[in-house]
Order: structure tokens, then C-alpha cells, then sequence
């Protein structure tokens, strides 16, 4: 019997070892592996470059106190500065945790300019932004909140796509918009382009801040470094995580000079986070994401990708409802609960894994290559052909 607390489903799996798009379990079966540890491992499986760099620091230094300079972070803050909207970085070891510090930064803001009642912070309702005390109670969902009161107070939420209510919901209080780019959790829904100018026009009319959460859809995983880039807007703040680390642990909060000037000695910590060998990790990540033509050819194979799941759809109009997504974050949405379905795919040695609303969520590395796509989309017909 495991000694693991039960608080996943697990599926009754195990897995040796992993290369690029494969996974081989324990029992010696090669999966293609389209969940990428949820949208983590952004270069695949024991990329052999980010194996190297991670090996040569290691023989360096893993960690350091935050309480001396970290060059490694130095380098990697001043890299994410140079290609984004930031003038600052945070770093921290989750998507969780760069909320959290977002969250803070943001209210830190406006206490600093001596606004301190301007602290809550408007979310879209069921949303998804951690499993943190504070992240379940900006998501607004009952379910996620349950058995973990008492509530955490300064909050408050809209209706995706529901313009009143979210201007209704803005008031004397509201220091921040918050929403995902793209809801990975929520079913996969892009929040478009259009919608984003408009919500930084509310913030700037408002006077308040714009937080765009990245953690799942950033570092290149709509073909563009930002998903938020495709809209051409400009956040105050952006957590991210999950794909800059490629595997292993890495979040950071990015902000403007403006927001980050409320952030000064004592007001945020972590014991870990901007350690060295992580910096090092997430620079690696970079030198492949930064690659002259590789955010290019994650647009071109995920157009292709999209091409062929929206032909299935045609073919199985009564089992497919929408494909949805942006780049190499794909969901496909059944009209049915799609748990039999992914149960499906991983017979036949496809990975994937279940979003909200009957959405299946597909996640392949970014550099997932044209071939592994056509294994995945002939596993995809043969399903529903038997479905």
C-alpha cells in the first residue's frame, strides 16, 4: 500500500523513462506522451541540452541564499526583461507560488502611493490559478473551496465573456484584473484578442492593474513567447512557470517598473526560488525557446495539428463538438463526459489528459515533431471510429 496521501486519481501507470515525446513504463510499453507533465516539459523528455547545462552547473553550485547576488538569475532576469513588456522579475519554484507573489505585488502597488484599500483583486468565476489558500479562493469555484475555510477575503469574480457584470464588479477597492490568457483548466477557452485590448482599456480607464496569467500558456506555447503577444497588449504583471523550467521546478512574477517600485526589502521571499541551478535550467530552456525559427515552426506544426483535428471533427460530428486552443494548446471538446475517451487513447499508447467543460486536453512538447503528430491523430480516428 502507497504511503502517498490520496489527494490524486492516479491512473494505474508508472513510467522508467522518457525520451522527447515518449514515455516508457514500467511494464515496457512507449507511449507518445501529448500531457508533457501538464504543458512542463516544453522541450520533451531528458532534452540532452538542457540535461548538459543543468549537469555543468551542478558541478558548480545548486544553491545559494537570495541574501548574496546569483548570477544565474541575474542572466536569466535580464533575458526575460529584454524580450517582454517587464522591467523586473521575481523568481520563485511554481505557477502557485509566482500567483501568490502577483497577487501581492499588485497590492503592494497600491499601498505604496498610499492607496492601501485598493486590494481586491477581480478574477473570471471558476477559474483556475493554483491550489494555494489564496489561488482556490481567486478561482471562485465552490468545489475547489470546499472543507478549506474560512473563505480568504478580497476577491471578486465575473462571468467569462460577460462584459457587465466584470464593469459592474469593478469598484472603489479593485486594485487588479486577473485572468488566464488561455483557461487550462477551464476547458481550454482563449480569451480573444479583441477582449484582451478591451480589459487593458477598463484597466487603464480604471486606474487599475492588468495581471495576465501565463503559467500554462506562456514560454512559447501558442507559437509566440506570450500568448497575450498575439493581441498586442501590455500587462502589468505575468506569472508564469510550468514550460520555463522544462521540467523542472520554476515560476517568476514579471512586472513593470511602475508596479515593482512597491516591491522593496522584507516584502517577499523565498527560501529556494532564483536558486542557481534552476537559473540555469530556465537560461537553457531560452537558448532553444529563443532559437532563430523554432516559436515559427510551433505556429506551422500547430496549424497543421489543428487542420487534421478539425477534419476529424467533420468526420464525427456527433462525438466532437469544438476543437479549441491556441498553438500547441489544444483542446478538444467532447459533446459527453471524455473520460472513457482519454481512457481510450491511453490503450492505445496515447497520453492525454481531461480540462474542463468535456474538453480533452493535448499538451505536446514544442518541439514536437510533424511525425509524432500523425501517431497521434491516427490513434485519435481509430478512437473515435470504435467510439
Amino acid at each position: 500500500m502507497s504511503a502517498l496521501a490520496k489527494n490524486y486519481n492516479r491512473r494505474k501507470i508508472a513510467f522508467k523513462n522518457g525520451k522527447g515525446s515518449f514515455l516508457y513504463s514500467t511494464n515496457g510499453k512507449k507511449y507518445l506522451d501529448f500531457v508533457q507533465g501538464i504543458a512542463v516539459n516544453s522541450l520533451g523528455h531528458s532534452n540532452p541540452y538542457l540535461i548538459k547545462e543543468m549537469y555543468k552547473q551542478a558541478k558548480k553550485i545548486w544553491h545559494v541564499s537570495n541574501a548574496f547576488i546569483i548570477p544565474e538569475g541575474e542572466i536569466l532576469a535580464k533575458r526575460l526583461t529584454k524580450k517582454t513588456f517587464a522591467d523586473s522579475v521575481i523568481f520563485q519554484n511554481s505557477g502557485a507560488e509566482a500567483i501568490e507573489a502577483s497577487i501581492k505585488v499588485a497590492r503592494r502597488y497600491f499601498y505604496s502611493i498610499g492607496q492601501a484599500k485598493k486590494n481586491r483583486i477581480l478574477c473570471i468565476k471558476n477559474s483556475f490559478h493554483g491550489r494555494t489558500i489564496a489561488a482556490i479562493n481567486a478561482s471562485g469555484s465552490k468545489k475547489m473551496q470546499e472543507g478549506f475555510g474560512p473563505k480568504v477575503d478580497g476577491f471578486d469574480h465575473f462571468k467569462f465573456g460577460d462584459h457587465k457584470s466584470l464593469k459592474k464588479a469593478i469598484n472603489s477597492k479593485t486594485a487588479a484584473i486577473m485572468v488566464e490568457t488561455v483557461m487550462g483548466e477551464g476547458g481550454i477557452k482563449v480569451i480573444p484578442d479583441w477582449c484582451l485590448r478591451e480589459l487593458r482599456k477598463i484597466c487603464n480607464k480604471k486606474k487599475i492593474l492588468l495581471i495576465l496569467d501565463e503559467v500554462q500558456c506562456g514560454i512559447g506555447r501558442t507559437g509566440k513567447f506570450f500568448a497575450f503577444e498575439h493581441a498586442k497588449v501590455k500587462p502589468d504583471i505575468v506569472p508564469i512557470a510550468k514550460g520555463i523550467g522544462g521540467g523542472f521546478p520554476l515560476g517568476a512574477v514579471l512586472m513593470t517598473k511602475k508596479v515593482a517600485s512597491g516591491m522593496v526589502p522584507g516584502t517577499h521571499g523565498t527560501t529556494n526560488g532564483g536558486n542557481p541551478l534552476a537559473m540555469s535550467v530556465g537560461n537553457a530552456v531560452l537558448d532553444q525557446i529563443f532559437k532563430k525559427g523554432f516559436l515559427k515552426n510551433v505556429h506551422k506544426i500547430s496549424k497543421y495539428f489543428f487542420n487534421e483535428l478539425n477534419q476529424i471533427k467533420i468526420d464525427y460530428p456527433k462525438l466532437i463538438k469544438e476543437v479549441r486552443g491556441m498553438g500547441l494548446l489544444i483542446g478538444l471538446q467532447l459533446f459527453n463526459d471524455p473520460i472513457k475517451f482519454i481512457k481510450k487513447l491511453q490503450d492505445n499508447k496515447l497520453l492525454t489528459i481531461r480540462s474542463g467543460e468535456n474538453t480533452i486536453r493535448i499538451l505536446p512538447p514544442l518541439n514536437v515533431k510533424k511525425s509524432e503528430i500523425d501517431i497521434a491523430i491516427k490513434i485519435i480516428k481509430k478512437v473515435c471510429k470504435e467510439f
